[in-house]
């Protein structure tokens, strides 16, 4: 009898497959406990953890894998981190041993997915639903083991079902049913139109589940509705129902809203790795933690005990971050390039600079400062702080002190930036919300900087603002 060693080798877990005829025998599977410690980490929510915990010792006793499936749209060609959160607890069960599934709804694409809309998504073409769906495969596998991932195509089963198939399959569920989803409720009570072919997507994506035979699917928060859906179908045609686990929604940068392209606040899995470093250490100290939760493959375990030394005072928090930084670089960029990025970030922003390692440049006052009537127009919720300072500016200019050295105001960042030279107006919005900017070493979130405390007589000594955008920074001096 001929016996074969073939070598598959991942990055955590090599698995040695001994080959004997048709025979294959994998090393056995780590205690569940100690597998459910990378599983849960991160994890809002799992239907349930009581059958996930069985499913996986009954993995254990037959050495067979659990089927994992998550299913991605490709309707948007760019990946960001926010988007990796699902793509990174995939890798997880692939690094215990598990069968991977990325499902690419090249299908689904038709409809479009409705979570979260109050109107009907603008259906792709079959030419834009390709180009994307292999641009997520060139990006997906910076995170998976492209060897050991299933790659699928929803189109091969959803394409061919046929329309009586279709019915049987929508007669499962109700329309009464469908209206309790969230989306489609509101959109009912607000009397905002619902397509029908939109009603039919939880249904398409309930079936993918029956079709892939999976044991676990993975998703947001928000496709809990469409989640459940393939548990049910799966009743139906005689499967046991897939355990359910959802991720949160990731913050974007501004540790308020999810990470989005198109609020500026995010990270592209493609950018260089000087850009992502910086963009994760200007995250706050509490955001950090959930990064390191769900975009890292620490185990929870040890999470906690980077958090314990931190608040013992073992460990310093922007040690810990620039921790995270690399080990985010290096996962989509390798280690030399997040190392370089770790040492350029370092000279730039961790060491101290003297006033005369940076240009300085004389502003005046008059063309960056902006009246009270535009600032809280776009800063909502200061009203009364910065009535007072325009109070106070028109108060001293009203006693002809009109050569005001700038010490009390507000001034836009914007035009700051452009007055610098450090970047055009439009770079400069998008560099803020892209929390990239700092003044006096404090990240600059909003479009407009208020000066506090007294104002002082024309002779005094004007204000000086370190202005930092990305890599380079000036010393403005107003007067």
């Amino acid at each position: 009898m001929e016996v074969a060693e073939d070598w598959q080798m991942s990055r955590e877990r090599p698995h040695l497959i001994l080959k004997v005829g048709m025979s294959e025998f994998l090393p056995p599977f780590l205690p569940v406990d100690e597998q459910l410690d990378l599983l849960e980490k991160g994890a809002s929510e799992i239907i349930r953890v009581s059958d996930l915990r069985e499913r996986l010792e009954d993995s254990r006793k037959t050495g067979r894998p659990l089927r994992i499936k998550a299913g991605f749209d490709p309707t948007a060609p760019d990946l960001h981190l926010g988007h990796t959160v699902l793509m990174r607890k995939l890798r997880h069960f692939q690094q215990l041993g598990h069968t991977v599934i990325f499902l690419v709804g090249d299908f689904t694409s038709l409809i479009g997915d409705p979570t979260g809309r109050n109107v009907t998504r603008k259906p792709l073409t079959r030419e834009q639903i390709d180009a994307n769906a292999e641009t997520y495969k060139q990006q997906v596998f910076k995170i998976l083991d492209a060897e050991a991932t299933e790659v699928r195509y929803n189109s091969e089963w959803l394409g061919k079902l046929g329309y009586e198939e279709t019915i049987r399959l929508t007669a499962h569920f109700t329309v009464s049913q469908m209206l309790e989803r969230d989306d489609f409720s509101k959109r009912f009570e607000a009397e905002q139109p619902i397509s029908l072919h939109e009603l039919l997507y939880p249904v398409m994506q309930g079936y993918d589940s029956v079709a892939l035979k999976c044991d676990v699917e993975l998703g947001g928060t928000d496709q809990k509705f469409n989640l459940l859906c393939g548990r049910e179908l799966q009743r139906h045609y005689g499967q046991k129902p897939q355990i359910v686990l959802m991720t949160p929604i990731l913050e974007g940068l501004d540790g308020v809203q999810k990470m989005s392209k198109s609020l500026g606040n995010a990270i592209g899995i493609n950018e260089p790795p000087a850009e992502m470093y910086g963009k994760l250490m200007s995250i706050s100290d509490e955001l950090m933690w959930k990064y390191w939760v769900l975009l890292t493959d620490l185990k929870q375990s040890e999470i906690d005990a980077l958090r314990a030394d931190v608040e013992a005072g073992r460990e310093h928090p922007m040690e810990v971050k620039k921790r995270l930084a690399r080990t985010i670089v290096a996962g989509f960029h390798g280690d030399a390039a997040a190392q370089s990025a770790d040492e350029n970030w370092a000279r730039m922003f961790q060491k101290k600079v003297v006033a005369g390692d940076v240009e300085s440049i004389s502003v005046e006052a008059g063309k960056i400062r902006v009246p009270f009537h535009q600032a809280v127009q776009e800063e909502q919720g200061k009203g009364e702080f910065f009535q007072a300072q325009d109070e106070e500016v028109n108060r001293r200019v009203a006693r002809g002190e009109s050569r005001y050295s700038g010490a009390v105001g507000i001034y836009s960042v914007v035009k700051l930036i452009r007055e610098l030279g450090l970047a055009s107006a439009t770079e400069a919005t998008k560099l803020i919300k892209a929390g990239a900017v700092s003044i006096d070493g404090e990240k600059q979130t909003s479009l407009y900087y208020a000066r506090t405390g007294m104002p002082g007589p024309a002779e005094s000594a004007p204000m000086r603002l370190t202005v930092r955008v990305g890599k380079r920074a000036k010393v403005a001096v107003i007067t």
